[in-house]
């Protein structure tokens, strides 16, 4: 009989006690230990208390290796009741021992105002790198691999711990996914997708982004993944270009908002020749008339596809491609619009001051009438000079506005999607150039009801995930064989 010794969040007895009572019903569990952070004199009979200073902390993954004297170590990582599938944990210790792994982790029902939701997650690939991946919130460790890989923890965490022990862990054992429901929990984070997705680049997180950097660069130079900060230099005279900068804007049913992204454009102030290059995805809203109310100004070119299976990459390819494309491209959302006049004279400065092959911006996020809106600037620090291209493995976004020196991009070529594109450029082109920065806002990010990330499905969020852990994979497998040579 393989044994079990369970670890779950404890706060009081009335919030584990149904938790408790479902692990207990399997004939697996070996002893029940409560994780607790503050100081604690209530007992559960037949439970142990595990005093702990955080439950992500370094500490408390020495402290759970420490107690794990059974075949598995099992983690439930909420405060919410666990609820356990029939014959759950059975399951879950089969696949462990058949496939030999290191964690295995399951699907689960997420249960929000009494309504029971299937919570699909993905599978773990060599380039789920991000601190947020979501395994769910139940883990099965193999026991053994549980200890080594904490012993191979080098720094005290406060935050970082339990992502560090996971990135260990990766590197001598597999972590699998069984695509199989296996419990249910009550979800209380019930925000649309669209207000999640920038909860890494919050400023009170920094703390916390700061801590799982440093886990990430020490795992990446375990597995020959990092990067030196050395950095190929670009001349910037390659080719003859009518235009010193090109702004592209792709766009498809955008009719509310893609004259205010114009108007921004036109007013820019420049020491330099530049246009405008729209390439309008087949509008069928009337933004294609809103873009030909402009059409007197000679700067703007309207571009209609002849292709119609082109996703937001294929058309800045369209834009980049073009023969009136300047020197450097600037991203402009449908959505969004350059802080003021000055924008695009600052994006394409940090060029030739920083010699880079890619400049990464400022943003402020506002609501549709660009009244800020939390969590307010978003400076993307995390792109430093010195880590940022090993950094992007583990973020889930760039930043805004992007900008790219078109002889780069044009070598280099946009992937055809609609989501992740700009993110697979830029640690396409961090493997060889520096991506620079600018610290001052000059975009603002609108957040509206249209926008494409508003409000996601689970699986469709799913989808966007494993896509952009697979570009991670080939990116880290591309680094990892240049380091060889």
């Amino acid at each position: 009989m393989k044994t079990i010794n369970c670890f779950i969040p404890f706060s009081s007895p009335a919030q584990v006690n149904k938790t408790i009572e479902g692990l207990r019903a399997c004939e697996h569990i070996k002893q029940i230990y409560l994780l607790t952070t503050e100081s604690c004199h209530d007992e559960v009979a037949g439970c142990q208390l595990l005093p702990v200073a955080g439950l992500n902390a370094s500490a408390t993954m020495r402290a759970i290796a420490a107690h794990s004297d059974a075949d598995f170590t099992l983690l439930y990582t909420k405060y919410t009741t666990l609820e356990l599938g029939y014959f759950a944990l059975e399951r879950m210790v089969r696949i462990a021992t058949d496939s030999q792994a290191g964690m295995a982790y399951a699907d689960s029902y997420h249960v929000t105002d009494g309504r029971q939701e299937k919570a699909p997650v993905i599978d773990y690939q060599y380039g789920s790198l991000r601190d947020d991946f979501n395994f769910g919130s139940l883990l099965l460790f193999n026991a053994d691999a549980f200890k080594e890989a904490a012993s191979r923890m080098t720094t005290d965490f406060q935050f970082a711990g339990l992502y560090d022990l996971r990135l260990k862990l990766s590197q001598k054992a597999s972590l699998v996914h069984i695509n199989e429901y296996l419990y249910s929990e009550v979800e209380n984070d019930t925000r649309k997708s669209g207000e999640k997705i920038f909860d890494y680049v919050d400023p009170k997180n920094r703390g916390v982004q700061i801590e799982m950097e440093a886990a990430c660069t020490e795992h990446l130079k375990a597995i020959g993944g990092y990067l030196e900060p050395r950095f190929e230099k670009i001349a910037f005279d390659e080719g003859s270009f009518e235009y010193e900068a090109s702004v592209i804007i792709p766009v498809r049913n955008r009719v509310r908002t893609i004259a205010d992204a114009i108007e921004s454009v036109l007013k820019q102030q420049t020491s330099f020749k530049f246009n405008l290059i729209i390439i309008d995805n087949h509008s069928t809203d009337g933004t294609t008339e809103a873009i030909d109310r402009f059409a007197s100004d000679e700067r703007l070119i309207h571009l209609i596809p002849e292709r119609n299976d082109l996703g937001i990459g294929g058309c800045w390819n369209l834009g980049v491609h073009h023969p009136r494309c300047g020197k450097f491209a600037v991203q402009l959302d449908s959505d969004d619009v350059y802080r003021d006049e000055h924008t695009l004279q600052t994006m394409v400065n940090a060029f030739y001051e920083q010699n880079c092959g890619m400049v990464v911006g400022t943003y402020m996020m506002t609501d549709f009438h660009m009244n800020m809106i939390a969590p307010g600037i978003i400076n993307h620090k995390e792109w430093t000079p010195e880590n940022g291209r090993n950094n992007a493995l583990r973020i889930n976004g760039l930043g805004a506005p992007r900008a790219f020196y078109t002889p780069l991009l044009r070598k280099v070529k946009v992937p055809n999607t609609s989501y992740g594109e700009d993110y697979a450029l830029g640690l396409n082109i961090s493997r060889h150039y520096q991506i620079g920065r600018v610290y001052e806002v000059v975009y603002l990010c609108r957040r509206w009801d249209d926008n494409s990330d508003a409000s996601l499905s689970i699986e469709k969020m799913n989808a966007n995930n494993l896509y952009k852990d697979r570009i991670r994979t080939w990116e880290l497998q591309a680094r990892v064989a240049m380091n060889k040579r």
